[in-house]
């Protein structure tokens, strides 16, 4: 009898730190999903759309965060924000007169701003996947800006939604317009290195 009862309490053993286990694990998973949707808000669900499955929407997310990660992603300095700004401002001038060619401009602006960032701007699905790390309130911006110019490239695009797309790249324009604030001793201390 000895021995049953003490192969019943292993077994019994075992059991609780199976459950016990599998209890942490389901947490895990939970205090992860919860934790994603937290950082890419409506991208959470778009990607899950997208990939069919909870499982790999969540792999994919967590891809992502590694390879942005990875990248050398740095503010704008105020000359280059400056410069980008002004540039906007010049683009949004144009429109009345040439609404076609300003959305065209207006996402090799963003592209620009986007590689003076740090981001690789390669092909678009890759560029949305990337910025929906760090602004994944503006990445449906992006998309709808550029769903209207695939459009307007196939003769589609009305005026407004033309005007729609400029709004929507300036949206992403605007939240990657980060500016890095550099103090006036270092910014000295900056050009007397460079001088000599």
């Amino acid at each position: 009898m000895d021995t049953l009862d003490s192969r019943t309490l292993i077994l019994g053993i075992v059991a609780v730190l199976a459950l016990l286990a599998l209890v942490a694990w389901l947490f895990s998973r939970r205090k992860q999903s919860y934790r994603l949707v937290q950082r890419f808000g409506p991208e959470y669900g778009h990607t899950i759309d997208e990939l069919g499955s909870r499982s790999k929407a969540e792999a994919e997310l967590k891809t992502r965060e590694s390879r942005v990660g990875r990248l050398d992603i740095v503010a704008l300095t105020t000359t280059d924000a400056a410069r980008f700004s002004q540039a906007w401002s010049d683009l949004q001038g144009r429109f009345v007169d040439n609404p076609k060619g300003v959305v065209v401009q207006a996402e090799q602006l963003v592209r620009e701003l986007m590689g003076k960032r740090g981001y690789p701007v390669a092909d678009f699905e890759r560029r949305a996947a990337d910025i929906s790390v760090d602004h994944s309130a503006v990445v449906e911006n992006y998309r709808a800006a550029q769903a209207i110019a695939l459009r307007d490239q196939r003769g589609e695009a009305d005026t407004e939604e033309l005007r729609k797309a400029v709004v929507h790249y300036r949206a992403l324009f605007d939240e990657l317009l980060e500016v890095k604030v550099v103090k006036p001793e270092a910014a000295r201390a900056h050009e007397l290195a460079a001088q000599s």
